[in-house]
């Protein structure tokens, strides 16, 4: 019985919708359509937005919606104009209650009506693109449904539900450019919007925010810029949503708009993972990042690791100079850098860092000597990496060797360097040596052992590359470890026991047997 009523609920809207495309006379027709859509049944709801999706689209594509500045509707029904001017115009207030109805089901809890709602306002973006209903300034003027469309990018950012998920739908509208480039200038504005006179902005809205932005990707040259989701008969070289250089600005300014506002700490460390190969090449002027990365490097721990991507390409390509960048790299060198996550990267980073042959002596030196001594507590598999790292700054830097070869050295009664010290030359690492590494060859695990005793050969020999070794991890050691075949007879210095109660003459088995 409900499936039968609601089948005749969705005929009842079929033929309303059918009455009111047929005849004028039957406008009023659209007030019982649009009350469906405030419906508690979400099976309703969606048929009502089936409903309003054929009707207001054959109504723009007839082109029998008010194009203009949209009056109030009062004043036009008061009024003396004709009755074709009076109708456009209610209709097109009727549109518009629609839209807003249906931005506001953006948020419904049924997934399937999010998703409804939101492919039919992009159904009616397209087509007041196609259809404008606002009236071209001059000839060739480009005409996009701007307001439609920040309404649509406001409710898709809300500040009081997740909406990662109905977000990853929109991804797909992405990939035309006329989109990307509006979603832009609507993200800006709304992050501007949200923002203003807010100091306690909700962690869901910065969380739908980002995951917005970083969905926007860029094409790489202007002949790429091509794919438009509003069609036009022609493109036009007049218009800004051609050229890469106007999509890079808008960019920029949404990027920057973002991150000039104090992110919780999680949502900043997302948006470092992705800086340096997502933001950073597509901005305009890459430069402008460097307050937010100095601000990142300077809180310290993982988020500092995170930062040196970013500073990294600032640093090298763009000849940023950043003061004390070397004492605040030697700052970060505590134990916890062997167990963070992102390990791999700071030691990628940091023998990038430190391949300059320009370098100071003791800031090398200062770098080795932390390492070693760091390593003494370190697991082994991040010991098969620093170790080679360690051996490496001393292939690179010559003046560092005094560091494992001494020649007529003084005679130590302690180590001359300072672990505390914060700055490397002061620190005084070139006076001490590397001990530690002579420690080492004593280790348990014996590739540990065997990767500490090449210092103890000439260092004259080339880098060992260590990004095989970046990625190595406990789990990986053991199995390698399981797979290896040792001798099949291997020397003991015991006698092995043979059965549950050993040999015969053991004192066991003369007063106990089996039975």
């Amino acid at each position: 019985m409900e499936r039968d009523g609601r089948g005749d609920a969705r005929r009842a809207l079929g033929r309303l919708l059918e009455a009111v495309l047929a005849s004028r006379g039957e406008a009023n027709a659209v007030f019982d359509i649009l009350a469906v859509l405030q419906s508690e049944d979400q099976e309703e709801i969606q048929d009502a937005v089936r409903a309003c999706s054929r009707l207001f689209g054959a109504l723009l594509e007839r082109e029998e919606l008010f194009v203009g500045q949209l009056p109030p509707e009062e004043t036009v029904m008061a009024g003396s104009q004709g009755p074709t001017r009076k109708y456009k115009v209610w209709m097109r207030h009727r549109y518009q209650s629609c839209c807003n109805r249906l931005v506001e089901l953006l948020a419904h809890s049924s997934f399937q009506v999010k998703e409804l709602a939101l492919s039919t306002l992009m159904k009616f973006v397209q087509l007041e693109g196609m259809h404008p209903l606002e009236k071209p300034k001059w000839e060739g003027n480009y005409l996009f449904p701007r307001q439609l469309f920040k309404s649509v990018v406001g409710g898709l950012l809300s500040q009081e539900e997740d909406h990662s998920l109905l977000l990853s739908q929109f991804r797909e509208y992405l990939e035309h450019d006329d989109i990307r480039y509006h979603t832009m200038q609507a993200a800006a504005d709304t992050v501007a919007r949200v923002t203003d006179g807010h100091p306690e902005v909700p962690l869901t809205f910065w969380n739908n925010a980002f995951t917005l932005l970083a969905a926007v990707s860029l094409p790489h040259q202007d002949s790429d810029v091509s794919s438009f989701y509003v069609k036009h008969a022609q493109l036009s070289d007049k218009w800004k949503v051609t050229h890469l250089k106007e999509h890079r600005k808008a960019f920029q300014l949404m990027w920057l708009g973002f991150l000039k506002h104090k992110l919780p700490l999680s949502l900043c460390k997302k948006v470092l993972v992705v800086m340096h190969d997502s933001i950073l090449p597509h901005l305009a002027q890459p430069s402008l990042m460097i307050d937010f990365l100095t601000r990142a490097y300077d809180i310290g721990g993982a988020v500092s690791l995170l930062a040196l991507n970013g500073l990294f390409i600032l640093i090298h390509k763009h000849n940023l100079e950043y003061p004390n960048f070397y004492q605040k790299l030697y700052g970060l060198l505590d134990p916890s850098i062997f167990h963070v996550k992102y390990r791999a990267r700071f030691f990628h980073l940091a023998d990038l860092f430190l391949s300059s042959s320009h370098l100071p002596a003791y800031l090398v030196a200062a770098f080795a000597k932390r390492l070693s001594r760091l390593a003494l507590t370190a697991p082994p598999e991040a010991l098969l990496m620093v170790l080679p790292f360690i051996c490496n700054l001393l292939r690179r830097h010559p003046a560092c060797r005094v560091l494992v070869h001494r020649p007529r050295g003084p005679e130590l009664d302690s180590d001359p360097y300072d672990p505390g010290e914060e700055d490397p030359a002061k620190s005084r690492a070139l006076e001490s040596s590397l001990w530690e590494l002579q420690a080492l060859q004593r280790h348990y695990h014996p590739e540990v052992s065997k990767a500490a005793s090449v210092i103890n050969q000439l260092l004259c020999l080339p880098e060992v590359s260590i990004a095989p070794l970046l990625e190595l991890t406990a789990f990986e050691m053991f199995e390698r470890d399981l797979r290896k075949k040792g001798p099949e007879a291997m020397p003991l210095e015991f006698i092995p026991a043979r059965g549950l109660l050993g040999r015969r003459d053991d004192l066991c088995a003369q007063h106990f047997t089996l039975s």
